[in-house]
């Protein structure tokens, strides 16, 4: 199949601006971050300098200092940063996307065929996981630590693991790539976010225990619940896809290599990332192990989805090694 070099030249060109564009989103949401914490508390602060001030409509003593609240355009500075940030993020995911469909144009395949496009994926479906969450819980301020995995992943995919535009190689010309290759990306991109979750829950539970330490950041987190509840209903999404597509990676094996399973290293890491979202989710609906204990767990199923995302793939030799092309 002929390769569309014009199209594809658009794709790199779009994934080139998506990552500026993310670069950017996390450059205001790092603003939020770091200022509107400290402004509010400010705020706060001569709000209650001002008890005891004369109240609307009484006589106000020339001599008496103007002790009050800043212009509110002033006080909403870092808040519009995070804002614009979130927008930011909104037009990247749309970038990010056309640049994956003008890559299986270019083509005539699903834009999934290799490293480079795999990883493009998977972080498309975290950015739109992100933006979905933020309309659900008060987490825009946490963008910055969600956009930063997301932007080097996006670089070293670009760099390091760029592939040519070709067509697929003959071991994955099959309807399956559609199926569990779709239902890996979809989970791979939503156990990033409860990965994220679950790190800052332990930083904000700590901070919780004793103040005197991570007293910077952890008075930047939300609540404990809120980032907990953030992990586990991305995790309860996540892990039926996530079965769903090493199910679907079994019936393809067999009828690939005449095997359901072969304990090659990709499987066997797929099956413990497996076994610990599950001892995760079991965890936290066990009211003994919820909390750190649960997040813990949380963070080592995402360290088994990265190991088997980069080191398995790139590094080990097995029957997915083709996957680095």
């Amino acid at each position: 199949m002929m390769v569309n070099e014009t199209l594809a030249q658009f794709g790199d060109w779009t994934y080139g601006a998506t990552v500026l564009v993310y670069v950017l989103a996390m450059g205001l949401a790092l603003l939020e971050q770091a200022f509107s914490r400290a402004e509010t508390k400010r705020a706060a602060a001569r709000k209650l300098a001002t008890v005891g001030a004369p109240s609307a409509g009484e006589p106000v003593d020339p001599a008496t200092p103007a002790i009050g609240l800043r212009p509110r355009d002033e006080r909403d500075k870092w808040e519009r940063y995070g804002r614009m940030g979130a927008a930011l993020m909104v037009l990247g995911a749309l970038l990010h996307f056309s640049s994956l469909v003008l890559r299986g144009l270019a083509v005539g395949r699903v834009p999934w065929g290799n490293m480079y496009e795999y990883m493009s994926a998977v972080c498309l479906v975290a950015v739109v996981t992100w933006v979905v969450l933020m309309r659900k819980f008060p987490v825009r301020r946490l963008s910055v630590f969600v956009m930063l995995p997301i932007v080097i992943l996006m670089f070293l995919g670009g760099t390091l693991l760029y592939s040519e535009a070709a067509p697929l190689q003959p071991a994955l010309r099959s309807y399956w790539i559609i199926i569990h290759v779709a239902a890996a990306i979809i989970a791979s991109g939503l156990f990033l976010v409860p990965g994220v979750a679950s790190i800052l829950y332990l930083i904000r539970n700590r901070y919780d225990q004793d103040q005197t330490k991570f007293v910077r950041l952890g008075t930047r987190l939300p609540a404990a619940d809120v980032l907990d509840r953030v992990a586990y209903r991305t995790t309860i999404i996540a892990f039926p896809i996530f079965t769903f597509g090493v199910i679907c990676g079994g019936i393809w094996a067999e009828a690939a290599w005449g095997r359901f399973w072969g304990w090659d290293p990709k499987e066997t890491v797929a099956f413990i990332a497996w076994v610990v979202y599950a001892a995760y989710l079991h965890s936290r609906a066990t009211a003994g192990w919820r909390g750190s204990r649960a997040a813990w767990i949380n963070i080592l199923g995402f360290s088994a989805t990265v190991f088997n995302l980069f080191f398995v793939n790139l590094v080990t030799v097995g029957l997915h090694s083709y996957a680095n092309g």
